[in-house]
C-alpha cells in the first residue's frame, strides 16, 4: 500500500541550507542556532496563519535533514570496497540529494524501487540509544547504530495495528512515537520533535487497512 505523505512533510525536494539561509559549510552549532532563531520567529503560536505554518514546516524539515546528515556522517561504519560509484548512485537516484545524504549508505541500500522518503531524523529506540528513523510512502525504516548485525529494520504501514504519540512534559519539546504491529510487536521511537512525530504517526495510521479496527 502506498501512503501519501501527510502535510507538513515537505522535505521531498529541498535544499535545507537554503531554507535556513545558511552556507553549505555551516557547522552543526550554526545550524542549531539558526533553527532556534527561525523557529521562534515563525512558530504558529505567534500568529501568521497558514503562511507561518507552511514556513515552519519547511524549517522543521530542513533542520531534520541536516541533523540526520550530521548523524550519518558521525556514525557511518567503514565500508569494504563495493560496486562502482555509478551503480551505487542508482540506488535512491529518484530522491533529492539532501535526503540521500541524510539516509546514508545502509538505509539507502534498504530502499525499494521508487520508494519516496519524506522524513529522516535521529531517534532513540528500546534497542539502541542511537538510531536513525526514516519514513517513506509505504513504511518506517530505522538503523540501529550500536547493532553489529541486522542494523536496519522496517515496519510497513499496512502491518501497523496502532500508533500513538506522547509528549514529554513540562517543556513539550521531545516526543515519543509508539507503534504496535499486527503481530503484537511493539516499537518506540524517542527524542523526536513533536511536529515530525505527529507526521510519522499520521502516516502509520493512514497506511493501515481500513477494515482493521484501531486498538483502544
Amino acid at each position: 500500500m502506498t501512503v501519501r505523505p501527510p502535510r507538513p512533510a515537505t522535505m521531498l525536494a529541498m535544499d535545507p541550507h537554503a531554507v535556513l539561509g545558511l552556507d553549505a559549510a555551516a557547522t552543526p552549532d550554526e545550524v542549531a542556532a539558526t533553527y532556534r532563531r527561525l523557529a521562534k520567529q515563525w512558530h504558529p503560536d505567534r500568529g501568521g496563519g497558514p503562511a507561518a505554518e507552511r514556513r515552519m514546516a519547511e524549517i522543521n524539515s530542513a533542520y531534520d535533514l541536516l541533523r540526520a546528515e550530521a548523524w550519518t556522517q558521525r556514525h557511518a561504519p567503514e565500508r569494504a570496497p563495493g560496486p562502482p560509484a555509478a551503480a551505487r548512485a542508482a540506488r535512491g537516484a529518484w530522491l533529492a540529494p539532501a535526503i540521500r545524504r541524510a539516509l546514508g549508505h545502509e538505509l539507502m541500500q534498504a530502499l525499494e524501487p521508487r520508494e519516496h522518503v519524506w522524513l529522516v531524523t535521529p531517534a532513540t529506540t528500546w534497542a539502541s540509544p542511537e538510531a536513525l528513523l526514516a519514513a517513506s510512502d509505504r513504511r518506517l525504516l530505522w538503523l540501529l547504530d550500536d547493532a553489529v548485525t541486522a542494523r536496519v529494520h522496517v515496519l510497513r504501514f499496512a502491518a501497523v495495528a496502532d500508533a500513538r504519540h506522547f509528549v514529554r512534559r513540562p517543556r513539550r519539546r521531545v516526543a515519543t512515537l509508539r507503534v504496535e504491529g499486527v503481530n503484537g510487536r511493539r516499537f518506540a521511537f524517542g527524542q523526536l520533535r513533536p511536529a515530525r512525530m505527529r507526521s510519522a504517526r499520521s502516516a502509520a495510521v493512514a497506511g493501515r487497512p481500513q477494515s482493521r479496527p484501531r486498538l483502544a
